[in-house]
């Protein structure tokens, strides 16, 4: 554990899981909200979904401490995740297959039964990987399993209704992709449980007032956050409006999945040399180069206009490449963090930082899209009206140049960060000091 002796095996099997997750996450937000709103109408459909996932602001710090605090000879992530999948499947086949009479409240109701298996299936998953090694570049790899799987999965999603011949969600594609959950996600856990290790450790969490103390004291991990909400919103920006910026800006409606694809293949085909790079500069410096990257191919972007998809094309690719690393080395320098936490009495609370973690990634998604509907709207775009000149140009800006202000931010906190390889190897020689001093003889 201490010396990154993972087999690869291992961590792809851990990483598996994350692929019909991804495949239950796209419907979710993206395929749902129009399928009920055409029985149920779109402002009714939205404040459910909105109340849905405000859940997950209450639930996700109390499972993710709940995990931390719970002990069985079977581990403490395996049986959350094994109480979540049957919750999850059961709610995701409600969803994806109504009944004709469906009603506001039969969405409400599955919506927040999905959400809490989500929960109970997705936060331990992301602690359990946190916890599996304490080597600083083996934690990379096993986050980027995670997430090239979920690219996968996304990419899976993306394309299902094309595969299927429907090309929209319409209610065969949804129920498709219910069976493809039914099968995939019970077979890709009960893998990923037997064959993966969970180690036990001797340490407990602390109490609620001395962990809040600790946990505001760690400096690093409230500069990693900060800059991950600032990334976040970066990230959410174009993913809000780039079905909109294709449509209005571009004039090519029909390249939209495409250019997804495009996107995802690029960002899983880099993986590999991203995990290569970090392990030679270290993980922060690693990533702020990539939002550096991100920064220099989008900011083209606002000078594209209508006929420019080849052009747009490339940049999909070329941004994309920075797509899943984007993910998986701020949650490697997250599970870090927690040995600072752990290093200073806080007991091994890694669900509970990755409960906090999961509440900043979706702030950082509603900021965004509050930011900027409301901000279009008062520039005067319309996404009812054909093209206008200020309306586009206002889309344009908040699609390709608003988000490079905020990964720049983003990086200037990132650049130095203290935490490093160096650092790290030091907390974890304190963590295995204070874990040897409370180990009885």
């Amino acid at each position: 554990m201490r010396n990154g002796t993972l087999a690869r095996s291992t961590v792809l099997l851990y990483g598996l899981p994350a692929l019909p997750l991804a495949v239950m996450g796209i419907p979710m937000y993206v395929f749902l909200p129009g399928f009920y709103s055409e029985t149920l109408g779109l402002g009714a459909v939205g404040v459910a979904l909105l109340v849905a996932r405000l859940w997950d602001v209450v639930t996700d710090p109390l499972i993710g401490s709940l995990g931390d605090r719970l002990q069985t000879r079977w581990g403490r992530r395996r049986p959350l995740i094994a109480a979540g999948t049957p919750l999850l499947l059961v709610s995701a086949w409600a969803l994806f297959r109504p009944p004709e009479d469906v009603t506001l409240v039969y969405l409400l109701g599955w919506g927040l039964a999905a959400y809490l298996g989500w929960t109970l299936m997705s936060l331990p998953y992301t602690a359990w990987g946190a916890e599996l090694s304490e080597d600083y570049d083996e934690r990379a790899s096993l986050t980027a399993s995670r997430e090239g799987f979920m690219i996968a999965g996304t990419l899976l999603a993306v394309a299902w209704p094309a595969l299927i011949g429907a090309g929209r969600a319409d209610a065969a594609t949804l129920a498709g992709l219910a069976w493809v959950l039914a099968i995939c996600l019970p077979l890709a856990v009960v893998l990923t449980l037997s064959r993966v290790p969970e180690h036990r450790f001797t340490s407990h969490p602390v109490g609620w007032h001395a962990g809040w103390a600790l946990l505001r004291d760690n400096r690093p991990f409230l500069r990693l956050v900060s800059a991950y909400v600032m990334n976040g919103m970066a990230n959410g920006l174009p993913a809000a409006l780039f079905t909109l910026f294709v449509a209005h800006v571009l004039a090519a409606r029909d390249w939209t999945g495409v250019l997804l694809l495009a996107y995802f293949i690029a960002g899983v085909a880099a993986l590999p040399a991203w995990l290569w790079f970090s392990r030679r500069v270290g993980k922060h410096r690693a990533w702020a180069v990539s939002m550096l990257w991100n920064c220099l191919v989008f900011a083209w972007v606002p000078f594209l206009g209508a006929g420019d998809t080849w052009l747009f094309l490339a940049i999909c690719v070329l941004s994309g490449v920075s797509v899943a690393v984007d993910m998986a080395l701020p949650a490697a320098i997250q599970a870090d963090l927690v040995d600072v936490d752990t290093a200073r009495g806080g007991g091994r609370r890694t669900g509970l930082y990755f409960g906090i973690w999961n509440v900043a990634t979706k702030l950082a998604l509603a900021l965004a899209v509050g930011v900027a509907f409301p901000a279009l709207e008062w520039f005067g775009f319309d996404a009812t009206q054909p093209a206008n000149g200020e309306g586009t140009l206002a889309l344009a800006l908040f699609y390709g140049g608003l988000p490079i202000l905020f990964k720049l931010a983003a990086t200037a906190l990132v650049w130095n960060f203290p935490h490093d390889r160096a650092a790290h190897a030091s907390t974890r020689e304190r963590v295995h000091g204070l874990e040897a001093a409370e180990t009885p003889s």
